[in-house]
């Protein structure tokens, strides 16, 4: 269980770095880059960041972009929300949105195929 200070922290990456993302990382060729959560580590010394996409074609060129401009991200991060330790972000794709659609595709066939 999450403890209040984690709750807080995680609120705070996930706002600033999806301000940091529209301004500075999303253009017309990477679709849309939504951070669907972000989850912190007891200590507060990791943050893993789910991302999902939507209208890019090039899902590991976007991660790629984003672990290269890790270090300007943390310090972004940094100038903004005051922590002790800057955290290490990980980046990775949010697999509940394509699932999600793969059970929502499978329930209209079901419907479909019942009528």
């Amino acid at each position: 269980m999450a403890t209040r200070r984690q709750k807080k922290v995680t609120s705070l990456i996930k706002e600033e770095l999806s301000r940091l993302l529209v301004e500075e990382i999303q253009d017309s060729s990477s679709g849309l880059i939504t951070i669907t959560r972000v989850e912190m580590s007891p200590d507060l010394k990791t943050a893993h960041i789910y991302l999902s996409i939507f209208g890019g074609e090039q899902k590991e060129t976007i991660l790629e972009l984003l672990d290269k401009n890790k270090g300007h991200l943390r310090k972004s991060i940094a100038s903004k929300v005051k922590l002790k330790y800057n955290p290490l972000l990980i980046f990775s794709f949010d697999q509940n949105p394509d699932y999600e659609a793969k059970i929502d595709k499978l329930l209209e066939n079901i419907r479909k195929d019942e009528k």
